[in-house]
């Protein structure tokens, strides 16, 4: 029971960074551009569903006007960025700011508690199962709202804006040639991202019917840790797209950080965070790969010494 429990939080966890791992894809793959807005708008899209919630909005208007949300802070972002002339990373550390105060004036406090409205996680349907059974449809609900970002967003850069927006971080000199404005594929980049990010951080809150003004640390440190490990994955399989090895990316991540908690506990929730994502990056970098590789080299030819 334990383990359906913990094998069940790990799902829905991981589907819902799943969620806030494709928008930060489009911001560090696609347009190569380090946004740091996520830690901010992550709540954003949490107090916005909340608020909205409590004054009687159904939840999926409620759910749309966090992603609307997401998309105007990632603007603000862009419009930082291209039209005001501010570096990309100082960008999105002036938005994440502004934010935190934004989050908490919405809000009116430092939390926000809907455990008696109901929720696209909290519903007639999830009311009268027995607590496992609630879990597992939360989790279901939660991956068709994935699979359904995941496909859009898969039709999205399928088309020519979205060629064009994977141009922009490959190749901006091409769409220039092509009498088109990177500038604005910049923030068209950037408002989708963080949109989808919003979009998670009000599922977030209905997972833990309540908005939390702290919820919001170190989300921008998962999500790459997630995307790193998604892209990683993709790449060794060739059939893979993207999107997918960051969802598996997301899951795989949080499962490991739900045993590092239970092994050393939640107080130190952040340092293991912190760890994984340095052993992340290390792998990714190739650096433990070619360790292993000198490692057997050494033993091979000390082998070839004896003999």
């Amino acid at each position: 029971m334990f383990f359906l429990n913990q094998a069940g939080t790990v799902l829905e966890m991981g589907f819902i960074y799943a969620v806030v791992a494709l928008g930060v894809y489009i911001t560090y793959k696609i347009l190569d551009f380090p946004d740091l807005s996520v830690d901010g708008t992550f709540p954003l899209g949490g107090v916005v569903f909340a608020v909205l919630l409590t004054a009687g909005c159904p939840w999926p208007v409620a759910m749309l006007a966090s992603f609307a949300a997401g998309c105007l802070a990632g603007l603000v972002t862009g419009v930082l960025h291209v039209k005001l002339k501010i570096n990309g990373l100082l960008a999105g550390i002036i938005t994440m700011t502004a934010l935190l105060s934004v989050n908490y004036l919405i809000a009116g406090g430092p939390m926000v508690s809907f455990s008696q409205e109901s929720t696209m996680l909290q519903n007639g349907l999830t009311d009268g199962l027995p607590r496992l059974g609630s879990a597992y449809v939360q989790v279901a609900f939660t991956l068709l709202l994935l699979a359904a970002c995941k496909v859009l967003l898969d039709l999205f850069l399928k088309t020519k804006s979205g060629f064009l927006l994977r141009a922009t971080g490959d190749n901006p000199q091409m769409v220039t040639q092509l009498g088109k404005n990177i500038d604005n594929y910049k923030m068209l980049g950037l408002s989708l991202a963080n949109g989808l990010v919003a979009l998670a951080g009000s599922l977030y809150c209905q997972y833990n019917s309540v908005f939390n003004s702290s919820m919001g640390t170190g989300t921008v440190v998962i999500a790459l840790a997630c995307v790193i490990i998604g892209c990683v994955i993709a790449k060794h399989i060739r059939v893979m797209k993207d999107t997918t090895g960051v969802i598996i990316g997301a899951v795989i991540y949080y499962a490991i950080l739900t045993v590092a908690m239970l092994l050393l506990g939640s107080d130190y929730t952040q340092l293991i965070v912190a760890v994984l994502f340095v052993l992340v990056l290390v792998f990714d970098s190739g650096l433990i790969g070619r360790a292993v590789k000198k490692l057997f080299r050494r033993k091979k030819e000390g082998g070839d010494v004896r003999a």
